[in-house]
């Protein structure tokens, strides 16, 4: 006994090691970006603090070209950087246009605005915007929610044609930083893939540089997409840097295995000591149990040990269920709260039919808050595994996961109006559920921003494969959210390649496109197909199967019958939903019926993709709200 004094000491030089490594410049967000009903700046979510040892410094950030901004025009007015330096450190000319995706050098002058580090830029609010959509999609996470909030007065009042300032994510090195030859920080948007040192090889910077930049460590090391990392940098980056490259193998190289190697010294060190210091804690507490239950050992009865060993079979089930779980979403999921099930079963009083919303789907309230849990059975993985990767308004969001007894529970967030088959069909239609045609327009908007960003902003690029209205929900707003992606695939074709082909077709009879029916072809164009059916059954009020018949399923030439070859006016208004009664813009509605038929031509090829289609749906959802703007002032 007299060498357990030194135990606390030996915590007390382990806690100071610890801490020494992962002490650092500026603490990295995590998840921040995501949480935008979250407060305060615990994590840096609001900015990088003012701790550098200059107010204003020359730092760089990282934007992944995109349709609306591809060009060093496009990408220079929208992150206010200079024109010619940007096409400098990029190596092209002031009207080169940038590949899709391709990762950007963006130079910016970065300067403290009040207790946080900031380059200003501005953006008019388009319509349907948010605050996320606008730091996650549009700016990629080089702002946030919680920024955008914070500078700009009355930040909820989004109009169309509002200007906000948008604060983007840079930082100046600290005094620590500049003594070791730091002389820039550059702002990396982090990509889905994306490891600490991989993003500091490509920037030939050493990890343990990077993790401290970030007040990261060795064993917490955890970055996500949509955020970024501070990379410090002793040289201005360059265009070779920005070239894409795979992932780094998970075994050492024989360059970093003697660069690594006093580095690996120091955890081995590290940890066969807080293996020791483990061992004697057990060892103690093995003691203590022992001597105490050989004091009670006379006193315990029969039913007490029975009692005893029911407890422990429950706690050994228990484990070994915790264990499988932990083990299935390792690796796969890092924002996802694993629920004990006795939650899962208060939230739903024990699962009462009367909780029951569809099928498996029941409705909880877990912490004061609606959500739906629904039992899921099969292999998960694939689905948390893109539900992971997923962070969009239109994406249903999976908020925790639970298992017992070999059953899974999906916990998603809330939505309110249901599924979107419970409004649209005329016939069914008993309930008093009415959609005006604006709202048809905005959640079609809706729907169609969705899947473009499965087919965009996801890497690889996924496709949702069961697009249909029971699979759309809606919330307490009628906004649309794209859910049920258990079929999802992901699908990635480079130029020249052939698409992808299966044998194994799943989906919903009349959403699955020709190409797919026939040959198993596998695109992104199956979800427009399904799209362009979606978008017939919101005009007609009818379901897909009601619109088809035995004798002529090719739906292109039941649209011709139903709306003539030219779109025929008074064919048109036969072809709309009864109960608008005749309240829609007709040019309009023969707008979108063009944009259906090109939605379900027959060759995939002359289909138009999402973000054409979101284009289209903009446009047409302003017109709608300025039409039902005149007809209210009429």
């Amino acid at each position: 006994m007299s060498h357990f004094p030194l135990i606390p000491a030996f915590i007390f030089t382990l806690f100071i090691c610890t801490f020494s490594m992962i002490q650092g410049q500026q603490p990295y967000i995590g998840l921040g970006t995501t949480a935008c009903y979250k407060k305060g700046n615990s994590n840096s979510i609001r900015g990088y603090t003012c701790n550098g040892a200059n107010q204003s410094c020359q730092a760089y950030l990282t934007f992944r070209s995109q349709p609306l901004y591809n060009s060093v025009s496009k990408i220079s007015a929208l992150l206010s950087s200079d024109p010619p330096q940007l096409a400098e450190i990029n190596s092209v000319s002031l009207n080169d246009t940038f590949e899709t995706n391709k990762l950007v050098i963006v130079p910016i002058k970065c300067s403290c605005a009040s207790e946080y580090y900031q380059a200003n830029t501005s953006y008019v609010v388009q319509n349907a915007d948010t605050h996320f959509l606008i730091a996650s999609n549009t700016f990629e996470g080089l702002s946030t929610c919680q920024a955008l909030q914070n500078e700009n007065h009355n930040p909820w009042n989004m109009f169309q044609g509002r200007e906000l300032v948008v604060p983007l994510r840079c930082a100046c090195p600290t005094r620590n930083q500049t003594e070791k030859g730091v002389k820039y920080l550059l702002s990396y948007l982090v990509k889905e893939g994306d490891s600490v040192s991989f993003i500091s090889e490509k920037f030939d910077v050493k990890t343990k540089t990077t993790l401290e930049a970030n007040n990261l460590s060795m064993t917490n090391d955890i970055i996500h997409p949509f955020t970024t990392l501070l990379v410090p940098l002793h040289d201005k980056p360059s265009i070779s840097q920005t070239v894409s490259s795979a992932p780094p193998p998970s075994f050492p190289s024989s360059s970093t295995t003697d660069k690594s190697s006093k580095k690996k010294w120091v955890y081995a060190v590290v940890a066969v000591g807080v293996i020791v210091l483990i061992l004697v804690i057990c060892a103690i507490i093995f003691y203590t149990h022992h001597r105490k239950m050989k004091n009670k050992k006379d006193h315990v009865t029969v039913s007490e040990s029975f009692e005893a060993i029911e407890k422990s079979q429950g706690r050994r089930k228990k484990e070994e269920e915790s264990k499988k779980l932990s083990e299935i979403i390792s690796g796969i999921a890092q924002s996802f709260k694993v629920y004990d099930f006795e939650e899962l079963k208060h939230a739903t009083d024990n699962f009462n039919p009367s909780y029951c919303i569809e099928g498996s789907v029941f409705r909880g309230v877990i912490n004061g808050d609606l959500a739906a849990i629904k039992k899921v059975e099969g292999n998960v993985s694939k689905e948390i595994e893109l539900l992971n990767k997923v962070n969009h308004a239109n994406v249903i969001r999976l908020s925790g996961v639970s298992f017992s007894e070999g059953h899974w529970y999906h916990v998603y967030e809330y939505a309110a109006n249901g599924a979107l088959s419970e409004w649209i069909y005329f016939n069914n239609n008993i309930d008093g559920k009415f959609l005006s045609w604006t709202k048809r327009i905005q959640i079609a908007f809706d729907v169609a921003t969705g899947l473009d960003y499965l087919h965009s902003f996801t890497s690889p690029p996924h496709i949702h494969k069961d697009l249909k209205s029971s699979n759309i929900l809606l919330d307490h707003d009628l906004r649309a959210k794209v859910a049920n992606l258990r079929l999802a695939k992901s699908v990635e074709v480079q130029e020249g390649e052939q698409l992808p082909l299966t044998r194994h077709i799943v989906g919903t009879r009349g959403y699955m496109a020709p190409e797919y029916l026939e040959n198993g072809l596998v695109s992104t164009k199956l979800d427009v197909y399904a799209f362009g059916v979606l978008l017939l059954e919101l005009l007609t009020g009818k379901e897909v199967a009601a619109i088809l018949t035995e004798d002529n399923k090719n739906l292109s030439h039941v649209l011709c019958d139903m709306v003539g070859e030219k779109n025929d006016q008074e064919k048109v208004k036969e072809f709309m939903d009864p109960s608008l009664k005749g309240n829609y813009p007709l040019e309009l509605a023969m707008f979108v019926v063009r944009m259906i038929d090109n939605c379900i031509e027959k060759d995939p090829e002359n289909r138009p993709n999402m973000y054409e289609i979101v284009l289209s749906l903009s446009r047409t959802l302003n017109s709608s709200l300025s039409w039902e703007m005149s007809v209210n002032i009429s």
